[in-house]
């Protein structure tokens, strides 16, 4: 497995990826007729104006699972079982590309039935938490695979709702995929090890052309998918290795869950349905702040991009930590929890200092800006008309 692992798999991802993303770029002209709707742009949550190809998330997909046969073929059966439970949300997120119009709702019983498949193939589920009183709960298999299905169907969902800007979904993928790698190597897994490695690879592939300048997006196949994948080898992994805390894979993938709870709560309080979109999301926050603050508003193609830039260190620390505190769970907790504050502080100090700037442009900021009476820093201040 290590020879696959250094002289076939990462290349081959990355070689298929980048090769199918390219395809899908320059032929954009005869597959945009299927996949470009209207919406794309005038979408309240979009960051681009132009037309773009919206299937690279098929690119990615296909040179992870190509790269994995090897490993089938040497026996093991991850690679089979990855690729037909993926088929029930890879399919629902195509349609939804394809202009088909699936909505949320049937993407995301797609993503719970292909956790479905996967705990029938993998014979694996979510069976601790290191949580006293819920590992009690969990322990009883009805409701160890009831967790593991919304679970898994919810990061799907998640890796959605994170693909707002070019290299944002991408690069949150790449960063996950890595930890879980470093994370299943020093588990003494190399096959799960791989697969991290492998899915990373294949997404660098599918970078290249994603950033900065947004030649082609993942859309939802890819975001659905890719989450998918990602969760799964989470879920094998903890399987796998009795050290490994759930804590420690709540911080690989504290970002899309962080920002879609957000989303969950936002939106409720606000009145309004869970599934519609908004502009509130962070990295939409960030990005704003950088065009109309420092930009001018004539600046989108820069502030997308460089939003993605400047995010990085906020969605790569948590991973990265989860790495180092791997099999300590009280230490891991603290950190999740210490996470948790920075993120909505972060958030509740962008939504005030937004609003602020709206009501006190120009040299009146700092003076209305100290007038303001903060009563909590928590992130759900009520919405502003950005």
């Amino acid at each position: 497995m290590e020879d696959f692992l250094n002289n076939y798999g990462l290349l081959s991802a990355f070689l298929i990826s980048t090769t199918l993303s390219a395809l899908l770029v320059v032929t954009r002209r005869v597959h945009l007729k299927l996949t470009y709707r209207q919406k794309d742009v005038s979408a309240i949550q979009s960051a681009h104006s132009v037309p773009t190809p919206r299937i690279g998330g098929v690119a990615v997909l296909v040179g992870a699972l190509a790269a994995g046969v090897p490993m089938a073929m040497d026996g093991t059966g991850q690679t089979w079982f990855l690729a037909l439970s993926l088929i029930p949300v890879f399919a629902a997120g195509l349609l939804e590309d394809l202009g088909v119009g699936v909505s949320p709702k049937h993407r995301l019983l797609a993503a719970a039935l292909s956790s479905v498949l996967a705990i029938i193939l993998f014979g694996a589920w979510v069976a601790r938490t290191d949580l006293v009183g819920l590992d009690f709960l969990v322990a009883f298999a009805p409701v160890g695979i009831a967790l593991t299905v919304f679970g898994g169907a919810g990061i799907c969902n998640a890796f959605n709702l994170i693909d707002g800007l070019n290299g944002l979904s991408a690069t949150i993928g790449i960063t996950v995929a890595v930890a879980l790698g470093l994370i299943a190597s020093r588990g003494g897994q190399p096959d799960l090890a791989t697969w991290g490695y492998v899915i990373a690879s294949a997404l660098t592939g599918f970078l290249l052309l994603n950033f900065p300048w947004g030649k082609i997006f993942m859309g939802d196949a890819g975001a659905y998918g890719i989450g998918h994948l990602l969760v799964w080898v989470a879920i094998l992994m903890l399987d796998a290795l009795p050290d490994l805390t759930p804590w420690a894979l709540l911080l690989v993938f504290f970002w899309p869950l962080a920002d879609t709870v957000l989303a969950i709560v936002r939106r409720r309080r606000s009145g309004k349905p869970t599934d519609q979109p908004d502009r509130l999301h962070f990295h939409q926050l960030v990005m704003r702040a950088i065009e109309i603050g420092k930009l001018g508003r004539g600046a989108r193609h820069i502030a997308n991009p460089l939003a993605t830039v400047v995010m990085m260190p906020f969605f790569m620390a948590p991973p990265f930590v989860a790495v180092i505190l791997w099999d300590n769970a009280v230490a891991a907790a603290i950190a999740f929890f210490c996470f948790v504050v920075l993120f909505a502080t972060s958030y509740s100090t962008g939504v005030l200092l937004a609003r602020a700037w709206r009501k006190n442009s120009g040299r009146k900021f700092i003076y209305g800006l100290m007038r303001q009476k903060v009563h909590s820093l928590i992130p759900y201040l009520p919405e502003y008309k950005g």
